[in-house]
């Protein structure tokens, strides 16, 4: 074998080897010493009590009700966000999927929050939801409604930080749906004009399947994002009040000192669920996406 045939076969893997590397690096052997630690009874403030504890720290987890809370509220939020952001950047891509300089301007002004770092757009809406000097109760007083303790009150904080979540990410799916909207071959729609389709059939018939995998996207991205919720919860409510907003990632951040095994068994647990709900869409959902 000459040298320009043993160059012509290894050209393309030193071409990825970067790339793979930084896989490696940055992806693949933090996983694996994540599940490593996740073995240990692991005090970075004393390494040397650290022990190899088996798998004490996982049948920890499932028997500790402060799990579950942070579990269930995750839930909750991604449940409230992934369907209030597809139902309303569906809404407003329709409404914007028609070519007029009016509609660029409108989504060049949604896509803004997107851009800005969350954490100034959490501080902005920490004085916003103020509850003595905020700009919100202000308005309910002006309605005649009474003020909400929003981000003080147990049963209204994690709707806040849901309404927060929501605002900031509508922008960037809506300009994906409008980009998947001027997609849809316009004769589809001269071609139902002429029998007479109603709207509704119409959208179901031919928008929503040339549409479905960008949604089918956004629904794995968005599910992905909101288990992963970290920096809202932090700025906005540190988890409280009473636990309300005790995500998995938070909690999984309060043990990052004290117990970090614990801590790494809860990313494994974490990264489970994320990996079995993705494995769910992809069976279930995957099939009925529509792909040109």
């Amino acid at each position: 074998m000459d040298r320009t045939t043993i160059w012509e076969k290894l050209r393309s893997y030193l071409m990825i080897a970067p790339a793979m590397a930084g896989i490696f690096l940055f992806v693949i052997y933090p996983v694996l010493y994540l599940v490593y630690l996740s073995f240990f009874k692991y005090n970075l403030m004393n390494k040397a009590k650290s022990k190899f504890i088996g798998l004490d720290n996982f049948k920890q987890i499932f028997t500790r009700d402060d799990f579950y809370q942070a579990l269930s509220n995750t839930l909750i939020y991604t449940v409230g966000v992934v369907v209030l952001t597809m139902l309303i950047s569906l809404l407003m891509a329709l409404w914007l999927s028609k070519r007029k300089r009016l509609n660029a301007v409108v989504q060049a002004g949604m896509f803004t929050p997107h851009i800005v770092s969350i954490v100034s757009v959490s501080l902005v809406w920490l004085w916003l939801m103020e509850p003595n000097y905020g700009l919100l109760n202000f308005l309910l007083k002006l309605a005649g409604l009474s003020p909400s303790q929003w981000l003080q009150s147990s049963s209204t904080a994690m709707l806040s930080v849901i309404i927060v979540s929501v605002w900031q990410s509508i922008g960037y799916f809506t300009l994906i749906i409008v980009a998947a909207l001027q997609s849809v071959p316009p004769s589809l729609y001269e071609a139902a004009a002429l029998d007479n389709a109603s709207k509704l059939k119409v959208f179901y018939k031919i928008t929503l399947p040339f549409i479905s995998p960008q949604l089918f996207f956004i629904l794995i991205i968005m599910t992905i994002g909101s288990f992963k919720v970290f920096d809202t919860v932090k700025v906005m409510t540190g988890g409280g009040p009473n636990g309300a907003t005790n995500t998995l990632v938070y909690y999984i951040y309060e043990y990052r000192t004290t117990n970090i095994g614990y801590s790494a068994a809860t990313g494994v647990v974490l990264m489970a669920i994320i990996g079995l709900l993705t494995f769910i869409y992809f069976r279930i959902l995957s099939k009925k996406v529509h792909y040109q």
